[in-house]
């Protein structure tokens, strides 16, 4: 397929086509996959240039190690952000010519990739659906609207919120452009994405009408449940004619998912303002109903996980497979009514798989599980109410002293995150130092974010909030992030030990609460090197995970979960 990709960059005149992972919505998890397609590589996030004589592949420290297992024969492996793609492309002596699909990069991100070392030609017809004649062949399933008691908070509400900030800053019209903040903002919900409920839309916003761009198929249900009399509805293609309707002297698009196509058309009319969508702020905070959904979900996935842990860990003989660990966990998922299907795909890593960051097992890498193995299952379910990730790391037999150390010094910066006086410390940066500290000590780190953002049924990624080296984003009453430090020793064993947490304020204190609810492995903490506060957060921990969800779980289960305590 890439010598295919050759004869036409050949015909295009250019020197190299760039492939990036996302789609024209910038969705994690996108469809089509056209890196994926081209390179075989499958983790969420990386960019392909393919040469006349050479093709390279970047991706981030999570997944270098599956770049180089999925596609390293075919590709050069380069981990960004330590090597940029211009950083490579300038080596070479003379000036190429690189096509692109202009639907697929906002401006922010060609100028971060390739700066001006290079000449950048726009390619409207992709080269890569070409080749593969893609067309979108699914099934037309409809949009559908929540409810206030899912969603917490009317339309008519959070647009005013919205127009509030619009007015403010003297806007005339807005572009949202990402389809989960026209989700939030619009309480709709879709089928067009594997693991998330987002719908593929697109909206314009003006203080008289909003413009709402989908695939007009999809919007007969939402049409009749939204009794905003000020939504119009058109297909895609008719952007270019409402833009050239619309009054106004400036539009504001966000900078981090408005195509340069996009971009393109509305420049053509308006100044244009380059801002970050108020509206990824606002669905950051959770409302109150919002919130106990989210702990109700957590309380059915934490019971479908206990029973999963309990039957593994309690095997005689374990043979099985890290895909029917998969199918096993997923079907005590599927037994809630309300449960729909995994928030990503499922990580079941055994043994040396575990440390591959985002592993997933397939025919060709599948291990069975031995005795003697660490076994690390990172996985989330979406609900009708809410959206979950958790990670757990368990062992089969006992583990030497090295490994219990590693784990427990993995496990103290996580109850470090979770103890984190919010009033003094409130950014993801600061706290995401407090992870590490333990393992640092003896020269230990790992290459990977201590929390990412969670939207509610939504994205299992969201931001602008995290816990990361580079995030100074305050944490606020009404987040969610994921608390999940980890090590991963190559070829060895992982270990990763992830709780959702939420922000919530009481009279004095601002102070993270555990969403999740599932024992921690024992077996794997070497509890001397716990301290007595540390021992009592695990110790009420699990007290609190029996309170909600035992009444779930039958005779045997219920035994083995209150031995933990």
């Amino acid at each position: 397929m890439i010598n295919l990709l050759k004869k036409l960059m050949n015909n295009k005149n250019i020197d190299g086509y760039i492939i990036p992972k996302n789609d024209e919505f910038f969705s994690e998890y996108s469809y089509p996959n056209r890196l994926k397609l081209i390179s075989n590589f499958s983790g969420s996030a990386g960019l392909a240039i393919i040469l006349k004589d050479k093709n390279l592949l970047f991706v981030d420290g999570r997944y270098t190690l599956q770049a180089s297992i999925e596609c390293g024969k075919n590709f050069k492996i380069f981990e960004i952000p330590k090597v940029r793609p211009f950083e490579v492309i300038k080596k070479i002596k003379h000036k190429l010519t690189l096509g692109f699909d202009p639907k697929l990069f906002t401006e922010i991100s060609l100028r971060a990739n390739f700066k001006n070392i290079c000449n950048l030609v726009p390619i409207n017809n992709n080269l890569v659906d070409e080749i593969f004649n893609l067309k979108n062949n699914n099934k037309i399933k409809e949009f559908y609207f929540l409810n206030k008691n899912i969603a917490g908070e009317t339309i008519s509400s959070k647009l005013n919120r919205l127009s509030s900030i619009l007015k403010k800053k003297k806007i005339n019209n807005i572009f949202i452009s990402a389809p989960e903040n026209c989700a939030w903002l619009l309480n709709i919900r879709g089928f067009d994405n594997p693991n998330s409920p987002i719908p593929n839309c697109q909206l314009i916003l003006n203080n008289k009408q909003i413009y709402f761009f989908s695939d007009i198929r999809k919007i007969n249900k939402i049409k009749n449940s939204i009794r905003y009399k000020k939504i119009k509805f058109y297909e895609f293609k008719e952007f270019p004619k409402v833009i050239n309707n619309l009054k106004g002297k400036n539009f504001s698009i966000d900078r981090n998912s408005c195509s340069i196509f996009n971009k393109s058309i509305i420049f053509s009319k308006f100044n244009i303002i380059n801002d970050i969508d108020p509206c990824y702020s606002l669905k950051a905070i959770k409302n109150k109903i919002e919130i106990k959904n989210m702990i109700n979900a957590h309380i059915s996935d934490g019971a479908a996980l206990t029973k999963f842990l309990y039957w593994i860990k309690t095997k005689k003989k374990l043979n099985l497979t890290e895909i029917d660990a998969e199918k096993k966990l997923e079907n005590f998922r599927k037994k809630n009514k309300n449960f729909l299907y995994p928030s990503f795909n499922t990580i079941a890593g055994s043994g040396p798989n575990g440390a591959i960051i985002h592993y997933r097992a397939n025919k060709k890498s599948n291990r069975k599980i031995k005795k003697t193995d660490i076994f690390l299952c990172d996985s989330g379910g979406q609900y009708k109410y809410g959206t979950t990730d958790v990670t757990r790391t368990v062992c089969f037999s006992n583990p030497n002293s090295k490994i219990k150390n590693i784990f427990t010094r993995v496990l103290k910066g996580h109850i470090a995150v979770s103890n984190t006086n919010l009033n003094k410390i409130n950014t993801g940066e600061k706290i995401d130092k407090r992870a590490r500290t333990f393992l640092k000590k003896i020269n230990l780190d790992y290459g990977h974010g201590t929390g990412h953002g969670v939207g509610y049924f939504l994205n299992v990624h969201e931001g602008p909030q995290s816990i990361s080296k580079f995030n100074n984003v305050k944490i606020r009453p009404g987040m969610i992030v994921s608390n999940e430090p980890g090590y991963y020793k190559e070829k060895k064993f992982g270990i990763r030990i992830e709780n959702l947490i939420y922000v919530k304020k009481n009279k004095k204190n601002i102070q993270f609460k555990n969403l999740t609810l599932a024992p921690i492995d024992k077996d794997l903490i070497n509890f001397k090197m716990l301290n007595s506060n540390e021992k009592k957060y695990l110790h009420n921990y699990h007290l609190d995970v029996y309170s909600k969800i035992s009444k779930y779980l039958n005779k045997g289960e219920k035994k083995w979960l209150s031995d933990l305590i």
